[in-house]
């Protein structure tokens, strides 16, 4: 679904209108003890909780690593599409995404590292390359938000069985 924004410009004195696109919801709800679940879009459920505090057995994700993992998840869905659609094959791959945080609070990451490993015998370097990039420079939404407040470095490694 699509929505037209109309506003007003006071700065131009003209008109402007802006598309918004579809949007996402979660709710997050407290559960105690340091601990919160929220659901997603998907119906899912997922288990969040301050690591540095006293859980005890409480399993979960921090937060800030769930980012990185967002990361990890949107370009590989990217990479995954478009290997496919150029009929490359790899017999293994997998994103390892290291976030470095500023000292100060409110701490966020400033600088992430995305390594893309790709494992396989007759690896199509150039299509994989491509794929990769295509992720990183115009598919990945997630890619775009950490650019707005880190500086990411991205490498590829070809891993040949």
């Amino acid at each position: 679904m699509v929505f037209i924004l109309n506003l007003f410009d006071r700065k131009h004195k003209k008109q402007k209108f802006i598309e918004i696109m579809a949007t996402n919801k979660v709710t997050t709800h407290w559960k105690k003890n340091m601990q919160f679940e929220s659901d997603n879009p998907s119906g899912h459920t997922l288990t969040m909780y301050d690591a540095s505090a006293d859980n005890g057995n409480l399993k979960g994700f921090g937060p800030k690593a769930l980012m990185l993992s967002s990361l990890a998840g949107c370009s590989g869905l990217d990479v995954d599409s478009l290997l496919t659609k150029m009929r490359a094959e790899i017999d293994d791959f997998n994103i390892v995404v290291t976030g470095v945080l500023t000292e100060e609070h409110p701490k966020f990451y400033h600088k992430v590292t995305v390594d893309y490993h790709f494992y396989g015998t007759s690896l199509d370097e150039k299509k994989i390359t491509k794929a990769v990039n295509l992720s990183i420079d115009k598919y990945c939404g997630v890619m775009e938000m950490f650019r707005q407040f880190a500086t990411i470095t991205t490498a590829i490694h070809l891993h040949d069985n």
